[in-house]
């Protein structure tokens, strides 16, 4: 062990207790999340095509407030599913009941967007609104979401990441990873799937794309990311790697080829849920996806 090597910071799990009830940083990182992503959605209520006077059916605030009910849930059920089949399938076979204990934690991304995607289908049928215009206009939001899920999991001192040289001068010794230097790659994860993806995903989406091409991008986006992250984060010590790769790696990589096929199949398709207003429909058609109107479409 070198000087180099940072301790972990003794951050208590609980953020706050009120008459015995418990609030962990962890809920209230998928709390700030959603919160966040509230106030994104309402950004996006400016961007195209959502802005424009030719959408089918013109989206309000009250539209978010529902989409993010059903996100949640698909969160939440979802995750925890996700997290009992993917992970843990055996333990959980012969302890049903443990299932439903989501305050012990145990959750799958690769669940919630599952449960994420099956919310926004009901709830594009419910309002008949078209499954990949929700999701267009969802997906920007969610990488900020990840971003402080992946916070949540730094201060439980959780998900910590694979052995790093000692001379690694952010390398650090987590109280459950052994008296060993590692990567904290929960905040990698943080920086590359939520808050890189989040940049890179927000300034795509502020143009006008055919429908699906938005959601496309995320998936290929998250499904890069998180494949390259898993490099650094130590396998499921149960699942170890299979065929040389983790778990979270061999669930990547079908989501970059649903997104590539999204995209191609949304080129094949060029739906607009609005005609640019500059009439660039030719450069749209050429892949150019130029603004439709800045002054329309806004920040």
């Amino acid at each position: 062990m070198t000087p180099l090597v940072l301790e972990f910071p003794d951050i208590n799990p609980v953020a706050v207790q009120f008459f015995g009830i418990k609030i962990y940083w962890y809920a209230l990182m998928y709390l700030l999340g959603f919160g966040v992503g509230y106030l994104l959605m309402r950004r996006r209520l400016k961007h195209q095509p959502f802005a424009s006077i030719d959408t089918p059916k013109r989206w309000t605030p009250t539209d978010i407030e529902d989409v993010l009910l059903y996100a949640i849930g698909g969160v939440l059920i979802g995750g925890r599913l996700g997290y009992v089949l993917f992970y843990k399938p055996l333990y959980y076979l012969q302890n049903p009941l443990d299932a439903i204990k989501i305050w012990d934690g145990g959750m799958s991304f690769h669940g919630g967007a599952i449960g994420v995607i099956l919310g926004m289908a009901i709830y594009g049928w419910r309002v008949g609104r078209p499954f990949l215009q929700v999701a267009d206009f969802l997906v920007p939001a969610v990488p900020i979401g990840l971003a402080f899920g992946r916070i949540g999991n730094f201060i439980n001192g959780e998900l910590w990441g694979r052995e790093a040289p000692a001379d690694l001068p952010w390398a650090m010794i987590f109280p459950t990873g052994g008296d060993v230097p590692r990567h904290p790659s929960q905040l990698y994860q943080a920086l590359l799937e939520g808050l890189l993806l989040f940049i890179l995903l927000w300034l795509y989406a502020r143009k006008l794309h055919y429908r699906g091409e938005v959601a496309a991008a995320f998936l290929v986006g998250y499904g890069f990311f998180r494949f390259i992250a898993e490099f650094w984060r130590e396998p499921d010590a149960h699942l170890g790697f299979l065929s040389g790769l983790s778990m979270g790696q061999w669930l990547s990589l079908p989501m970059v080829l649903a997104g590539v096929a999204l995209w191609w199949w949304s080129r094949r398709r060029a739906i607009l849920d609005a005609e640019p207003e500059d009439g660039s429909q030719a450069a749209v058609e050429k892949g150019v996806e130029g603004d439709a109107s800045e002054g329309a479409a806004g920040n």
